[in-house]
């Protein structure tokens, strides 16, 4: 075993110490080819009112701009995979929450480890120049994910892995510490099923793996931050109140998804009991001390309210929760 070697056994060894699931490690470079696909994917307008998503395309495409002298992008992913989903929601009539929700926030969670990764990383093999990403900054972690040999974006849109599905929150290590890349994922195991996009509620999910952000359920519960839902949204959201997981549920990869071993992820108190009456009454004092260290919190008392309303008043809301 070379010495390069030896530094990317010890990279996998402590992320599974660490409780990440998978590790993979790519060649940090430029990535002209995503950045056409994201190009044109905000010139129609996908983004919706998600203009964060137009900031800082450089940055997206070229790791050593964020972390100069770049050369290793090392992908982690974390299952967040419940082993309550059989089971919620109990009542047909209560609203939904997404199953990354659940529990703390994984953003502060995930940023924790990747900190603690990378205090190891120096005391282990000395100075070390690396940033660490979590769905928070432009970093295009699906594609770094494939390059790693992880798995391969799928027709909705979301990293899947054979082995578990795509139940898992992906973070990004971008170092200037040279590592053997592993072999990049070169196939993709949809095949000819189109289970997602006939299931998506909204009509999110074109044929050609295109995602229409500015339709999906999780963006008008989530990033829309108008006052209202826009009426041609009635009658489509199945109840969901905080994002959505219709598209990962009805996918087949998922059967072999295996519940999370992550403690922070467990549900609140309560949570997935909690009835319409319960969430309408809810004062913001209470949302703020219930969900403080929520995803919830993201939307805001103001959203969850918006969200509830257009719910109640969806005519045709029917709900089929059977899994």
């Amino acid at each position: 075993m070379t010495d390069l070697d030896k530094k990317a056994k010890w990279v996998k060894d402590r992320a599974q110490q660490l409780g990440f699931d998978y590790c993979g490690i790519a060649k940090a470079e430029a990535l002209p080819e995503e950045a056409r696909k994201l190009e044109a994917w905000l010139n129609k307008g996908y983004q919706g009112s998600m203009q964060y998503m137009e900031n800082h395309f450089d940055l997206r495409t070229d790791p050593s701009l964020l972390v100069p002298g770049a050369k290793s992008v090392i992908t982690l992913l974390k299952n967040y995979f419940p082993n309550t989903s059989s089971t919620y929601p109990l009542q047909a009539d209560q609203p939904k929450v997404s199953a990354y929700a659940w529990g703390k926030d994984y953003h502060e969670v995930i940023r924790a480890d990747l900190q603690q990764f990378l205090f190891d990383l120096r005391q282990t093999w000395g100075e070390i120049n690396g940033r660490g990403f979590v769905d928070s900054a432009p970093v295009l972690e699906r594609a770094w994910a494939v390059k790693s040999g992880l798995g391969w974006v799928g027709k909705n849109g979301n990293l899947i892995t054979k082995q578990q599905g795509s139940f898992f929150f992906i973070a990004t290590l971008i170092t200037d510490w040279a590592l053997p890349p592993d072999p990049p994922f070169a196939k993709d195991f949809c095949g000819s099923c189109t289970r997602c996009i006939d299931a998506c509620p909204t009509d999110a999910i074109l044929p050609d793996k295109t995602i229409q952000g500015n339709q999906c359920i999780s963006y008008f519960t989530i990033e829309l931050k108008a006052a209202l839902i826009p009426e041609t949204q009635s009658g489509k959201f199945e109840n969901w109140l905080f994002g959505c997981d219709t598209c990962q549920d009805v996918c087949p990869w998922n059967r072999f998804s295996k519940p999370h071993q992550e403690p922070a992820f467990s549900p609140l108190p309560g949570l997935l009991n909690m009835q319409t009456r319960e969430w309408e009454n809810m004062t913001e004092e209470n949302f703020k001390k219930i969900f403080r260290d929520s995803p919830l919190k993201r939307t805001k008392f103001a959203g969850i309210q918006r969200n509830l309303r257009f719910l109640k008043t969806s005519p045709h809301d029917s709900v089929d929760n059977s899994g």
